[in-house]
């Protein structure tokens, strides 16, 4: 029986089925159970139906209650038989659980397998170095999960150390490649592409399977913007060579709105001028309130000495301090001034 049983093992064990422990415990057990009727007297309660299961688990199992047991050399061999049998079956288990275990983690390695994140950021693209800086940035300032999409030169996950980072790769321009990485179900997506055309190429396909997500898309020529507003209005285009815009953006839909505005010509821009030496020891809040009801200014940094101070609402600027201001345009120390005096005035 051992023999026939051998050979069973190596027959199944070519198919690589799931089937094969319980094939193997249910032929031991069918096989065994006759054999152990014709080796026991009839009168050992071994052998009845009812005892015999409960004796060949535990004796399969290695435990041995000993509450039943084979009394002749004929019984003790089939007792042997099963022992092997149930060895036989717990190593082909155990065998094909850690096949699959492994198996899952080679295909999660390689981003094959389909991500189980909602509500989550997906950076599409990957760049060596730059990747990891920007998913470095994201984590520090939130929790939520990420997912990278990386095309099929990337043979394998590039951060398997962070294990809160799924990874996907293949053609990222697929439906299904990107529903692997829940775009269908992500919040936020950033495209990061190797260059513009790819970069537009990428839009069309996110909006399409997510239209809901909040896209930033890193460019060289800012120029191109224009393009991905065909796509879709709410697709926010930033520099590629800021990745931190990227990341803020991300993080605070609408702040390349506000970036853009200040950098362009006609918009709101950042300003610097001295105190007016004619104030003494103005307070840090009237230099806000009264350049800002006056000019709808706002005073965002007091620089004294080479530092940046950052001043309470009631702090007295000292004498010398230089403020950095946005507004439409640059102030006189005359306007400034009398703003002030009237502001303290009331």
């Amino acid at each position: 029986m051992p023999f026939v049983l051998a050979r069973l093992v190596r027959r199944l064990g070519r198919a690589r089925t799931w089937a094969l422990p319980v094939v193997i415990i249910a032929t031991v057990f069918f096989t065994s159970w006759p054999l152990m009727i014709w080796a026991e007297p009839s009168g050992n309660a071994i052998t009845s139906v009812e005892n015999y299961w409960w004796w060949f688990v535990v004796t399969a199992s290695t435990v041995g209650y000993g509450d039943f047991f084979p009394t002749s050399f004929g019984g003790h061999l089939v007792g042997v038989y099963v022992i092997v049998g149930g060895i036989v079956t717990l190593t082909t288990l155990f065998t094909r659980i850690a096949t699959a275990i492994e198996n899952a983690k080679g295909q999660r390695m390689k981003g094959q397998l389909d991500l189980d994140l909602s509500d989550h950021l997906v950076i599409v693209g990957y760049t060596p170095g730059r990747t990891e800086r920007l998913i470095q940035e994201i984590a520090a300032d939130g929790t939520h999960p990420v997912a990278l999409c990386a095309w099929e030169e990337v043979a394998q996950n590039p951060l398997p150390e962070q294990p809160d980072v799924g990874f996907v790769r293949g053609d990222l321009t697929e439906e299904d490649v990107l529903r692997r990485a829940g775009v269908h179900r992500a919040a936020r997506v950033l495209i990061d592409a190797r260059d513009d055309n790819e970069a537009l190429a990428l839009a069309v396909a996110v909006t399409h399977v997510n239209p809901e997500a909040h896209t930033v898309v890193t460019l060289r020529d800012m120029s191109r913007a224009r393009n991905f507003s065909y796509v879709d209005d709410d697709v926010r285009c930033v520099q590629w060579h800021s990745p931190r815009l990227a990341t803020e953006e991300l993080q605070d839909p609408g702040i390349a709105v506000i970036y853009a505005d200040l950098m362009s010509h006609g918009g709101r821009n950042t300003y610097s001028t001295p105190l007016p030496s004619a104030l003494a020891k103005v307070d840090f809040g009237q230099v806000q309130t009264a350049m800002g009801r006056s000019f709808t200014t706002t005073v965002i940094a007091v620089q004294h000495d080479g530092g940046i101070l950052t001043p309470d609402w009631e702090t007295p600027l000292p004498e010398g301090s230089v403020l950095y201001y946005v507004g439409e345009r640059r102030l006189s120390d005359d306007e400034i001034a009398g703003a002030l005096t009237g502001d303290r005035a009331h």
